[in-house]
Parts: structure tokens; C-alpha cells; sequence
């Protein structure tokens, strides 16, 4: 029943962090600026993301325009664009594999080497979605602060953490927790499997002893 639990809150885990990694490769939140200019109150808010860049304006309405060409993009946010897309799919292949292991756990309670295995390959596909989803975020967000205190950099250009960094966080730390639970799992069935096929051979040994008395309380009678 324990085991049971444990992947079931794997599961969850895991897909908080899939949805979480989802979310921040469609948000615009990646790189966030806000500046006042010309002595008059203008708040601007610029955000720069993976696929497009909006502008929000005071009283405006914001708007937001797809970015036309990949070449347009800094280095950082063109392989974080890559990396996401390959940690979105990691994470649901991840999250795939953890439910066949759910209805194998259902459909097979004999097959704890299955369950084993299937629950390895989930931990391991969560764990490495995990830290390429880690890369790029921590990526564009050491670029974002060595950006912010250089003084070269013009005021207008500097920018500040967005929201989608520190839900890349969350979602990635949820992504490797996951993948440890999942491989905990494993452990746990592969120590119920050991258990289950040590148990039966003590029986047959003390069937054996009995047996053996038997002849030979038979043999003693026999010989009186």
C-alpha cells in the first residue's frame, strides 16, 4: 500500500512539472523591463519571451507580436528554445511511462521486475527533463543579471527576471523530485520481488524436516 502511494505522488509531482514546463515555454515572461523616461510617468513593461515580445502600456492594452525570424532572438533565448521544446517533450514521455506503470501495477501484481523497470525508466526520463529544462533557465537568468551590472549596457536595454524563470524553477525541481520518487520506487520493487522469492524456499526445507521425521518414526516402528 505504501508503494502505492508513492507512485501515485510521484505522478502527481511529475505531471505539476510537466504542466509547469509547458507553461513557461509558450509564457512571454522570460525577460521583464520597466523604466520611466523624460521626466513624465510612463510605465513600460516589456516582456521578451521564447516566441514573442509584448509591451504594455499604462491604460493600453498590451500587444504582442511573434518574433519573425529565429535570428532575431540573443544566443541564450534561441538554444533555451530548443532546450525547452526537448525538456516539454522529455517530461511527457516521462509522464507517459509513469502512467503504463500505474496500470501495470493494476493489471500485473505478480510482475514486480516490470513494475521495476517501467518505474526506472519513468524516474530517469523525469530527472533528465528536469535538468534540461534547469539549463536554459539558468541560463537566460545569469545572462539577465551580468546584463543588469554591467555598466556598458544602456539603461533602456537592461532587464529584470520574469515570471516564467522562477515557475522554471518550480517546475524543474518538481520534474527531478518526481524522477527520485519514481526510482525509489524501483527500489521498493525490487525489494519486494527478493522478499517474495526468499520466503517460499523456507517452506520447502521445513516440509522436508517433517518428512524426514515421519520415516523415520515409521522405520523405528516398523523395526519393533
Amino acid at each position: 500500500m505504501g508503494s502505492d502511494a508513492l507512485q501515485i505522488a510521484g505522478l502527481l509531482v511529475g505531471g505539476i512539472g510537466m504542466i509547469g514546463t509547458f507553461a513557461v515555454t509558450g509564457m512571454p515572461q522570460w525577460r521583464v523591463s520597466a523604466f520611466i523616461e523624460n521626466n513624465i510617468i510612463v510605465f513600460e513593461t516589456i516582456w521578451e519571451g521564447l516566441w514573442m515580445h509584448c509591451i504594455r502600456q499604462a491604460n493600453i492594452r498590451m500587444h504582442c507580436k511573434v518574433y519573425d525570424s529565429v535570428l532575431a532572438l540573443s544566443p541564450d533565448l534561441q538554444a533555451s528554445r530548443g532546450l525547452m521544446c526537448a525538456g516539454s517533450v522529455l517530461s511527457f514521455l516521462a509522464f507517459m511511462v509513469a502512467i503504463i506503470g500505474t496500470k501495470c501495477m493494476r493489471c500485473t501484481q505478480s510482475s514486480w521486475q516490470a513494475k521495476g523497470y517501467i518505474s526506472l525508466m519513468a524516474g530517469f526520463l523525469f530527472i533528465l527533463s528536469g535538468v534540461v529544462e534547469l539549463i536554459p533557465v539558468c541560463w537566460v537568468a545569469n545572462a539577465i543579471i551580468s546584463d543588469f551590472y554591467n555598466p556598458v549596457v544602456n539603461v533602456a536595454q537592461k532587464r529584470e527576471l520574469g515570471d516564467a524563470l522562477y515557475l522554471g524553477w518550480v517546475a524543474a525541481f518538481c520534474l527531478t523530485a518526481a524522477g527520485a520518487i519514481f526510482c525509489r520506487f524501483c527500489c521498493c520493487c525490487v525489494k519486494t520481488r527478493s522478499y517474495r522469492y526468499s520466503t517460499p524456499n523456507q517452506y520447502p526445507t521445513q516440509s522436508q524436516h517433517l518428512h524426514r521425521k515421519t520415516e523415520c518414526s515409521y522405520s523405528k516402528s516398523q523395526y519393533v
